[in-house]
């Protein structure tokens, strides 16, 4: 578009003067074309050098400062961030001790996690297992396989002998 010189210089050519506001609808010359092409160029590369990689958003328990009591905030926070520093949003709480009713509470904002998983976010191991209890994920293989050696347990516990647990097994 701008073969013969800048921008300034067409529009003078052109009979235009010099009004910005008709100089910016003329678009940008080759060379501002270039510089802008360059710069998102070099500034994924800066990024991708300086942060070891490109970013990544990591759906995490963030810890709450209580001595002897433990509770969690699901988060989204960039993977190099410190398990308990700043993080981009909150996105539910997760309390490990049971209550009165032997129940560990979890909440979530479902809409906003769907929102950062979209985004490319990827979910922690036990963010993963919270998800796939509360229905938002497939359950985990390794929730399966500890819910199994719980009853296996439970049923050694109540028969009071090894035997009477390996009889059952065979019969199943």
């Amino acid at each position: 578009m701008f073969e013969n010189g800048t921008r300034e210089q067409f529009a003078l050519q052109e009979g235009q003067g010099n009004n910005w506001g008709d100089l910016a609808s003329l678009g940008p010359t080759p060379a501002e074309d270039n510089r802008a092409n360059t710069m998102v160029h070099l500034s994924s590369l800066l990024l991708k050098k300086y942060h070891g990689g490109y970013v990544v958003i990591r759906l995490a328990l963030a810890g709450h400062k209580q001595a002897n009591r433990p509770f969690y905030r699901v988060v989204a926070a960039y993977n190099k961030r410190a398990r308990d520093g700043k993080y981009l949003e909150q996105l539910g709480t997760y309390d490990p001790l049971p209550n009165i009713h032997n129940e560990k509470l979890v909440s979530f904002n479902f809409d906003r996690i769907k929102y950062w998983i979209g985004c490319g976010a990827h979910p922690t191991m036990p963010v993963a297992k919270l998800l796939g209890l509360a229905g938002f994920f497939p359950l985990h293989p390794m929730t399966i396989t500890e819910a199994e050696r719980r009853r296996a347990q439970t049923e050694l516990i109540a028969t009071g002998t090894e035997e009477g647990l390996q009889e059952r097994q065979k019969e199943a």
